[in-house]
């Protein structure tokens, strides 16, 4: 299980309102890219061109932990000549956009199974996540390769591995052996093009999550909508399993050992 480099602290959420961390799972690029009569690599691209706007807004708003679910491993079962166009989009984006992210103070770490990916984006990642490894304005994940329950079973035997004893496992320690760990869980899960599912994506992560689903395809997504989502999840009620009478205090982040950061 190759890791990227251990998260850096980095400034907490602006205000109590706000979540600590949002994960958003892109959907809709080949949609976007029929609707228009264009090849689906043209929906890949334009997703690629919402990403920006996002991470801009983000900022704005004081959120300073973003995770983007950008290729799963059920995704291989695509035709091969989409899956070899995301790749090397894959490769011309980070080359792209590392000096400017760089620059803001972001580290960029990738989440997921690296053995299947081409050595040239292997070799893109592991440059990106070490030209970034010390910045602490902000952390951007890129969930590539990655299955919700492949990463907890490659967590479980990376831990018996090192001699870990599974009958005393906690959740605490299966936290910090998943690829988030040191982060907060994600406190809002965005889904775009209107799919009411998680798709294996942070499922440990996500037991705590707010959900927010929107029709909108991923390339059309901005910052506006990503206000919109923000301002939806400032106004709801967490409970995290318990129930809160008039006038009680109510917990900002879940009780349980789920959130390690």
């Amino acid at each position: 299980m190759e890791r990227p480099p251990d998260p850096n602290t980095v400034p907490g959420p602006a205000h109590p309102g706000l979540p600590a961390h949002i994960a958003i799972i892109m959907d809709g690029n080949g949609r976007w890219a029929r609707r228009r009569h264009l090849p689906r690599s043209a929906g890949h691209r334009a997703g690629v061109q919402a990403i920006r706007p996002v991470t801009e807004e983000c900022d704005r708003q004081g959120v300073h932990v973003l995770t983007l679910y950008a290729f799963s491993t059920e995704n291989w079962s695509r035709p091969r000549s989409e899956v070899d166009a995301l790749m090397d989009l894959f490769v011309e984006t980070i080359d792209r956009e590392l000096e400017e992210l760089d620059g803001e103070g972001i580290q960029l770490r990738f989440l997921g199974h690296r053995e299947e990916l081409s050595e040239k984006l292997r070799a893109t990642v592991r440059m990106a996540e070490s030209r970034t490894a010390g910045n602490t304005n902000g952390i951007l994940n890129i969930a590539l390769n990655y299955g919700g329950r492949s990463e907890i079973v490659a967590a479980v035997r990376e831990l018996a591995e090192s001699g870990v004893d599974l009958r005393q496992l906690d959740e605490a320690t299966l936290s910090r052996a998943l690829y988030t760990g040191g982060l907060p869980d994600p406190d809002l899960i965005i889904r775009t093009a209107g799919e009411q599912r998680v798709s294996n994506f942070l499922l440990w992560q996500a037991a705590y999550a707010e959900l927010w689903v929107t029709d909108t395809l991923w390339p059309d997504f901005g910052g506006d909508q990503l206000g919109r989502a923000i301002a939806d999840f400032g106004a709801r009620e967490r409970k995290f399993g318990a129930v809160h009478g008039p006038g009680e205090a109510r917990p900002v982040v879940p009780p349980l050992a789920t959130r390690t950061g």
